[in-house]
């Protein structure tokens, strides 16, 4: 599911919506997962852009492991086969578009293939990474390698907490602040332990 909107929303305009306005607006600023938006709605009205990014996180945070889980297994790997496919979102093939994943040189793309491989066999789903927090494709890299040295809880932490900044960003990209309210913040003051 991606999001169904053409310019960006106030956030006035936002807690005005009935719940199925509201997650077919925001269903997709998780990846396949609007549940989450769904279990926030009920927290409207929200006073600030950072009170609806926390009521989507506290979704993810409250969530079932199981659930988390699922959540995590539905995003697509790092030019992995939904890129080769073409059946990623518009939001996926954009972040992972603006480092260059989805043109990667063979070497470049053979390496990633065996990260993914690993990674998804150490920790059972994909890596997952905000993309705009990463300011090239060596970094990248470098945050998979040393990913892969976590233990699964850590990691599972980890992938949620970087769950919670793809949405950051798509959110920004979706709410707009009202003209009385600060814009969100694109710097997480999320602890670590705080999504484990």
């Amino acid at each position: 599911m991606t999001s169904k909107h053409t310019s960006p929303i106030r956030l006035a305009a936002l807690n005005k919506l009935d719940e199925d306005a509201f997650c077919a607006l925001l269903g997709g600023v998780v990846e396949h997962s609007p549940w989450v938006a769904r279990q926030a709605w009920s927290d409207r009205p929200f006073a600030n852009l950072d009170a609806l990014y926390d009521a989507l996180a506290r979704a993810i945070r409250l969530a079932a492991r199981s659930q988390q889980l699922a959540l995590l297994r539905v995003h697509p790997e790092l030019a992995g086969r939904e890129a080769v496919a073409g059946t990623m979102t518009a939001d996926s093939n954009s972040e992972q578009g603006r480092l260059g994943l989805l043109d990667l040189h063979p070497d470049d793309l053979a390496r990633l293939s065996e990260l993914n491989q690993r990674y998804r066999d150490r920790f059972g789903f994909p890596f997952v990474a905000a993309m705009r927090l990463h300011g090239s494709l060596a970094d990248v890299f470098r945050s998979f390698e040393q990913r892969l040295h976590n233990d699964p809880a850590t990691e599972l932490a980890v992938s949620l907490l970087q769950v919670c900044e793809v949405m950051r960003g798509r959110l920004a990209r979706t709410v707009l602040a009202d003209p009385a309210t600060p814009a969100l913040s694109l710097v997480s003051t999320t602890p670590l332990r705080s999504l484990s």
